[in-house]
């Protein structure tokens, strides 16, 4: 195995990551309009991610700065081509934690709903556009000879994406509302359950239609084993709704994790070599040769790499198991 190749499945790794631990963080701030009825409840939920939502967002940090060093034609490409997208989602990103620094500073009841809102808000164009983009990079954008995106920002909405788009809302809900149910009390609890299960209904018909349009828009079912990995992932998805109905939220939530994890998987499965597909002519993609730094760049990167990311995951590690009870009133701090 090549450096080029070790940095793809780096990369890979830390969106795995990201969209793993963010996915819940993401359900919980949209469903907390609809399951807070009153601010005590709503306080509840939010100190359920309160002290984790900063740290899964390093994943995203570290991922972005991975491909910076690793593949920077590709950074190039990408920022510069879904410039826009990326913004509306960095601007959701800043708002969603401003909101849940300064929800709780003042009592004032529309001071606490405006910040709320934007919790919503944030999450909700977030966990919507990530999808979008994921899709986008397997189905091909228009990518010229030299590397550059030739196109607008409607180039990147198609039937395909917004499919894409919904299944990561949907299934990000999904794993809110089983992570609340893991983490809350009393009624809670059950409204959690509840609204997993309606979730459940709505995500089924979305997945299927996802996985119809990825076989027909990409190539995906063209190599057996991202294929094989796709379609794990909607049999995880199944059996998430299977243990939810019959009670156990708990294999529920590690089953949906699966779903989250195995559907990226396949997604870069999928584009390996590549980076990016080009719409225009497949020799204009971006690979992980063409868009790769210099061997020795590569060769310091790994060495930082295996030195600074097993202390990184011993830390999130510890921190998941002191916060790891379930939050009544006594522990409201956000």
């Amino acid at each position: 195995m090549d450096l080029n190749i070790l940095w793809f499945i780096l990369v890979t790794v830390l969106f795995i990551g990201f969209f793993f631990l963010e996915g819940f963080d993401y359900g919980v701030g949209i469903l907390l309009p609809f399951l807070g009825k009153n601010d005590t409840e709503r306080r509840i939920i939010i100190n359920t991610i309160g002290p984790v939502w900063d740290g899964n967002e390093v994943w995203l940090i570290t991922a972005g700065g991975a491909v910076f060093a690793a593949f920077p034609n590709w950074y190039a490409t990408l920022f510069s081509g879904f410039y826009l997208a990326l913004f509306l989602i960095l601007l959701a990103l800043i708002v969603r934690g401003v909101a849940f620094e300064f929800r709780s500073s003042d009592r004032s009841p529309a001071w606490r709903k405006f910040w709320d809102n934007m919790i919503f808000l944030g999450s909700f164009i977030s966990a919507l556009l990530w999808g979008v983009a994921v899709t986008n990079l397997l189905q091909g954008v228009p990518i010229d000879g030299n590397m550059q995106y030739v196109g607008g920002f409607f180039d990147l909405i198609s039937p395909y994406t917004l499919a894409g788009g919904l299944t990561t809302l949907l299934v990000f809900m999904l794993h809110g509302a089983l992570f609340l149910s893991l983490k809350t009390e009393g009624e809670l609890v059950e409204r959690a359950r509840a609204v997993a299960t309606k979730i459940s209904l709505v995500a089924v018909p979305v997945v299927l239609l996802l996985a119809v349009l990825t076989y027909l828009k990409t190539d995906l079912f063209a190599k057996a084993g991202a294929a094989a990995v796709f379609l794990l992932s909607a049999g995880c998805l199944l059996i998430a709704i299977l243990m939810l109905r019959k009670g156990r939220e708990g294999w529920a939530f590690i089953c949906n994790s699966l779903t989250i994890v195995l559907f990226t998987v396949s997604m870069f499965w999928a584009m390996f070599p590549r980076l990016m597909v080009s719409s225009l002519q497949p020799d204009w993609s971006l690979t992980i040769y063409n868009a790769s730094s210099s061997p020795y760049t590569l060769k310091i990167m790994t060495f930082i790499a295996l030195t600074m990311v097993p202390i990184i995951l011993l830390y999130q590690g510890w921190t998941y198991w002191v916060f790891r009870h379930r939050v009544t009133e006594k522990h409201l701090h956000y």
